[in-house]
């Protein structure tokens, strides 16, 4: 029989009951049923079992935790990534400090006020007179004799803009046309142009004093079938309107035509009277 020292190597190599690793005692000596709770299998792998056992981490940290590595890195900074986007977007919206408060748009009503202000201003007239209330009755009749005063409006697109007065008359063989007519502009620069283009198509004449800012006169021959006819014109710009009178005549016995001077001289009376209507408007 071995010694009392062989007895105590041999009792220490055997494993003593209860205390193998991994698992604990039952009664009659079996090893346990079940495993270690899953938190201290799954993730705390180096951890001994008796700290792992004491641990009450939940079982949804420990499923992190048992990721791979990527996807747990991605779980973790989730979170992360949703508080800076928030943070983003509210700190990129519309700007409230002080200075953006305080910055308004440039007034530009002063500005948008004066301009229809200085065209009005240079608007003298905002509408033609009636023409055929434009001259006297006697007027009517030394120009034109056996006419009827009232005379006879043309027909135009815009009557306040544009507006003719005509007479005629034959007595005996003797024949005189009268037209009275106004043109009103939007300014004094429109009136000026279209005085001036009338002017150069109608050569040969002159200017005319004291009648209206400017005044042209001219008088021409014409034959036809050997009737002489002798017209007048006479063109007045006033601020922005323009005044043109027409008068001619014709003396169908003899085929001749009224002197020059008697045509200037009528056509010239009957536009001091029309620029004198419109002034009086």
């Amino acid at each position: 029989m071995p010694g009392t020292a062989g007895r105590r190597r041999a009792a220490a190599r055997m494993p003593r009951s209860g205390h193998r690793t991994g698992t604990s005692a039952s009664p009659g000596g079996h090893a346990p049923s079940s495993p270690l709770p899953p938190c201290g299998d799954s993730c705390d792998t180096d951890v001994p079992s008796a700290v792992r056992a004491l641990r009450t981490v939940p079982h949804e940290k420990c499923a992190v935790r048992s990721l791979p590595l990527p996807l747990a890195l991605t779980a973790r900074l989730a979170p992360v990534a949703v508080l800076a986007t928030a943070g983003w977007a509210l700190s990129s919206g519309p700007d409230t400090s002080p200075a953006a408060k305080d910055q308004t748009p440039p007034d530009t009503t002063d500005r948008s006020a004066s301009a229809p202000a200085t065209q009005a201003a240079t608007k003298t007239y905002a509408a033609a007179p009636a023409p055929c209330e434009s001259l006297a009755g006697k007027t009517v009749t030394s120009l034109v004799p056996d006419a009827k005063a009232d005379g006879k409006e043309l027909p135009s697109t815009d009557t306040d803009v544009r507006r003719t007065c005509s007479w005629n008359a034959l007595k005996g063989y003797d024949y005189r046309w009268l037209d009275v007519s106004y043109e009103v502009m939007e300014s004094d620069e429109a009136a000026r142009k279209s005085f001036k283009g009338r002017v150069a198509d109608r050569g040969g004449g002159g200017e005319v004093a004291g009648l209206g800012d400017e005044a042209y006169s001219v008088v021409n021959l014409t034959t036809e079938d050997k009737q002489q006819t002798r017209e007048g014109t006479v063109l007045v710009r006033a601020a922005n309107a323009v005044v043109m009178i027409t008068y001619n005549g014709s003396d169908f016995e003899s085929k001749k035509a009224p002197g020059t001077t008697e045509i200037n001289k009528g056509a010239i009376k009957a536009a001091k009277e029309a620029v004198a209507a419109l002034q009086d408007g």
